[in-house]
């Protein structure tokens, strides 16, 4: 019997180790199957995470390029020119100045290489520039302000409140309100723009309000940003007889720029300039680079803007640290190798050699990597000297000499007087780089490269003009006209 029951037992314990079996081989499939799975994502996960981090990374990047959609440079009207006739009336009519001065300015007007089509604020031709009003220098900041602003505007198609950023630099005036809001009243900007007033930057501002508006599209998308640039000469006339403070009044004429930035990815293909890079150098910290270049009274107690003797110093030193940081930057590695590898043969031959013979200094070829040069107009010396520390050709300081001749120093905005030139003259072609280069006050040196986006030939602030450049010659009518100063007997000179 007990036989006969396991016998019937037998079958059914089969079955269900058979069945245990398939249940174990079941889950054991399934478990696989399960991890499997988790490791195709673990993979999938670390394949497709870091492309996706960089994919961000890039387009991030692309939503922070700086582009110029258009540029507005400011033509003050024909009866502000301050022609060799009537220059020399101004000068003759200070009280201050004696036969020396006379000498000394007829010199440095001279050799200024300023033409006569420059121009002067409206004070001057009042005869008050001695004693001017603060109405007449917001006067002449809002003459500027709602020419060029207004063209730029209507040029683009873009409406005042469709502005983000506001950055307005005008280093010798500083009103209540400020001149940026003077702006934003007249065109009812909006409520929430971001707005950035600079004062006392001197002549490199424009580059350090092109700084600004960079950083904020690192972390705003689809912005525009409108940058005005220029400088107050009204309330800055030197009637005194210093000769480091009255050689301003002989360098520096009215203009300003009106500028339209945005960092919207779809207005790249209508924008004229991308930001490549932008460096800033500032020396302030020294003091012989800080007192070359300065705002003070003189003895007198009459306020002026000194230039001491050791400008042209500063300049160079800062002008050599700003190369030495943007020059990675911006050419290429093959040049950068050839400068050191000729460095280090000069320096090895030169301790080598007997006779003690060195080698001539070796020279980056800032052409490699840069196809035009707009360089501050601070005078001849300045344009000379960046010339012969860039070692480039007169058909590279071209637009600079130009632009001096034409429109003076007109301090920050001048860079993008030359800017105007180079596209007047149908020099920028699509993938061109422009280097442009400014000095200021502090004293401080700040370049920045620009790719040019596409083919310009637009009219411009030099249209008018343009076709008489470059004139035969550069000479200066002062001396024609006034230069029976120098034989003058300072006993018998008359005040004219």
């Amino acid at each position: 019997m007990i036989s006969h029951l396991t016998k019937l037992k037998v079958p059914h314990l089969s079955h269900s180790l058979s069945l245990s079996l398939s249940l174990s081989l079941s889950l054991s499939h399934t478990h696989t199957h399960s991890t499997m799975d988790f490791l195709l994502l673990v993979y999938a996960f670390l394949i497709f995470y870091p492309l996706f981090v960089l994919w961000r990374g890039i387009d991030r990047k692309r939503d922070r390029e700086c582009y110029i959609l258009d540029y507005e440079c400011y033509k003050p009207t024909d009866d502000r020119k301050l022609d060799t006739e009537f220059s020399g009336k101004v000068i003759m009519r200070s009280k201050q100045l004696g036969l020396n001065e006379y000498k000394f300015l007829l010199k440095a007007i001279v050799s200024s290489g300023i033409g006569e089509q420059t121009y002067g604020p409206r004070i001057m031709f009042k005869g008050q520039e001695e004693n001017p009003t603060l109405q007449d220098s917001v006067s002449e900041m809002e003459e500027f302000f709602h020419d060029s602003i207004e063209k730029l505007l209507a040029r683009s198609g873009i409406y005042p409140r469709e502005i983000d950023v506001l950055v307005v630099n005008v280093s010798m005036l500083s009103s209540v309100p400020s001149l940026a809001a003077r702006i934003i009243n007249h065109y009812k900007l909006r409520e929430d723009v971001k707005v950035f007033n600079l004062s006392g930057m001197g002549c490199s501002a424009s580059l350090i309000s092109v700084d600004i508006v960079q950083n904020v599209f690192k972390s705003c998308k689809n912005v525009y940003a409108l940058v005005v640039t220029s400088e107050s000469l009204s309330p800055n006339w030197y009637s005194g007889n210093d000769r480091s403070m009255i050689l301003a009044n002989c360098l520096f004429r009215s203009g300003g720029c009106a500028i339209l930035l945005t960092n919207k990815r779809a207005l790249k293909h209508r924008a004229m300039f991308k930001l490549k890079c932008l460096v800033r150098t500032h020396h302030g910290a020294r003091d012989e680079s800080y007192d070359c270049c300065l705002q003070r009274e003189d003895e007198q107690g009459r306020l002026g803007f000194h230039l001491g003797k050791s400008l042209p110093k500063a300049a160079t030193r800062a002008l050599v640290d700003n190369l030495r940081e943007i020059t990675p930057k911006i050419l290429p590695v093959r040049e950068l190798l050839r400068f050191m590898v000729v460095s280090f043969i000069r320096k090895y031959w030169s301790h080598r050699s007997t006779k003690g013979v060195v080698s001539p200094k070796p020279v980056i070829n800032f052409k490699t990597g840069v196809d035009h040069f707009c360089i501050h107009t601070g005078g001849k010396a300045v344009i000379d000297g960046i010339g012969v520390n860039l070692d480039l050709t007169e058909y590279d300081l071209e637009p600079a000499r130009m632009t001096l001749h034409r429109f003076g120093n007109t301090s920050a905005s001048s860079l993008w007087y030359v800017l105007g030139y180079l596209e007047a003259k149908k020099r920028l072609k699509r993938g061109d780089r422009v280097l442009m280069m400014s000095f200021g006050a502090g004293f401080k040196c700040n370049s920045c490269l620009w790719e040019v986006v596409r083919d310009l030939d637009a009219d411009n602030v030099w249209k008018d003009c343009i076709d008489s450049y470059p004139p035969k010659s550069l000479a200066n009518p002062f001396m024609e006209k006034f230069g029976w100063i120098n034989n003058e007997d300072p006993s018998t000179f008359v005040m004219r």
